[in-house]
C-alpha cells in the first residue's frame, strides 16, 4: 500500500508540476516521508495513479459541487452523472455558467458553498481563480475514477485496492502557524518572513503538536528541500499526506470510513480531518 498526498494542479508544468508525496506510517504516531515525485502533465500523473496498484491518497482538489449550485442549475443530484455531466463541459463553459450563477446573487453571496467549507475553512469549489478549483475538479476526478479509485461516501469504484480522499493542506497549516503566509509563486513575495513560517510549520509537523496525533519523521535533506520550495507545493504535498495518514488509521471507523462524518452530503463529499 502505497501511502501519499497529492499538491495538484489543473494545468502543471516543469515549473509548477504536480507533487506527490509519498510516505508509510511507522510506531503507531510517525509519518515517515519516503520521498516526492513531481508531475509536469497531467496525463504523466493519471499514468502513475493507473499502475501503482494499491494506495490511499489525500489531494488536495475537491471532488464535487455546492448542492446549491447543482440544484439551481438542474444538473445531475446523483455524484457520479454530475461528474459525467462536468468534465463533459469545456473550461470555458464552467466558467461562463458559474460566471452567470454569481452575477445574479447579491454582494457577499456570490458563491455557493458546500457544508465542509466552513469547518474546514476552504475555497468555494465553484471558484474558477485564485484559486482555480473548478478547473482542478475538472481535470483530476475523471482520472481518479479512470484508476478505478473508491472514494469513500461518494464512489463505490471496482475495488478496495485504491483510496482517494479529499484534503486541504491549509486546514492543517492554520492548525499550526495560524494564517501566517509560508508561500508564494510570485518570487518577490518569496521573503525571508514567509520562510520563517515554513521553518516553524515543519518544526511543528515533526514535533507532532496536532490534533491530529501524528508526526512528521523526515530526513535532513528532505527538511532543507521542503524549507526551500518557496512556492509551498512541496510541503503542501506533506501536508495532504499528514491528512491521509490520520484516514488510514481510521479506515475502518463507522460510516463512510476513514474517519469521515457518518451523515455527510453524498452529492457534496467532505474534506477529511474536517
Amino acid at each position: 500500500m502505497v501511502l501519499f498526498g497529492c499538491d495538484f494542479s489543473s494545468a502543471p508544468t516543469a515549473r509548477k508540476p504536480i507533487v506527490v508525496a509519498a510516505g508509510e506510517l511507522a510506531d503507531g504516531n510517525r509519518v515517515v516521508l519516503t520521498g516526492l515525485q513531481r508531475f509536469s502533465t497531467l496525463e504523466a500523473w493519471g499514468e502513475w495513479l493507473c499502475a501503482t496498484p494499491a494506495w490511499t491518497g489525500g489531494f488536495d482538489f475537491p471532488f464535487s459541487l455546492p448542492r446549491e449550485l447543482v440544484e439551481h442549475l438542474g444538473w445531475p443530484v446523483q455524484w457520479a452523472p454530475l461528474m459525467a455531466h462536468y468534465a463533459s463541459l469545456s473550461r470555458a463553459e464552467i466558467r461562463e455558467t458559474f460566471a452567470a450563477f454569481c452575477a445574479a446573487r447579491p454582494l457577499g453571496g456570490k458563491f455557493a458553498h458546500r457544508a465542509t467549507d466552513g469547518p474546514a475553512g476552504s475555497s468555494p469549489s465553484m471558484k474558477w481563480v485564485n484559486p482555480p478549483v473548478a478547473y482542478m475538479l475538472h481535470a483530476g476526478v475523471p482520472r481518479l475514477l479512470a484508476a478505478g479509485a473508491r472514494i469513500p461516501g461518494l464512489h463505490a469504484g471496482p475495488g478496495a485496492d485504491r483510496i482517494a480522499l479529499e484534503a486541504y493542506p491549509g486546514l492543517l497549516a492554520r492548525e499550526l502557524i495560524g494564517r501566517r503566509s509560508y508561500k508564494s509563486d510570485e518570487l518577490p513575495k518569496q521573503t525571508p518572513e514567509r520562510l520563517a513560517a515554513r521553518t516553524d510549520l515543519l518544526v511543528a509537523l515533526e514535533a507532532g503538536t496536532t490534533r491530529l496525533g501524528l508526526r512528521l519523521g523526515v530526513t535532513a535533506p528532505q527538511r532543507a528541500e521542503l524549507l526551500a520550495d518557496a512556492r509551498g507545493d512541496d510541503i503542501d504535498a506533506v501536508l495532504c499526506l499528514v491528512q491521509a495518514a490520520w484516514a488510514l488509521q481510521r479506515a475502518q471507523s463507522p460510516g463512510p470510513g476513514h474517519g469521515l462524518p457518518r451523515n455527510f452530503d453524498p452529492l457534496e463529499g467532505w474534506i477529511v480531518t474536517a
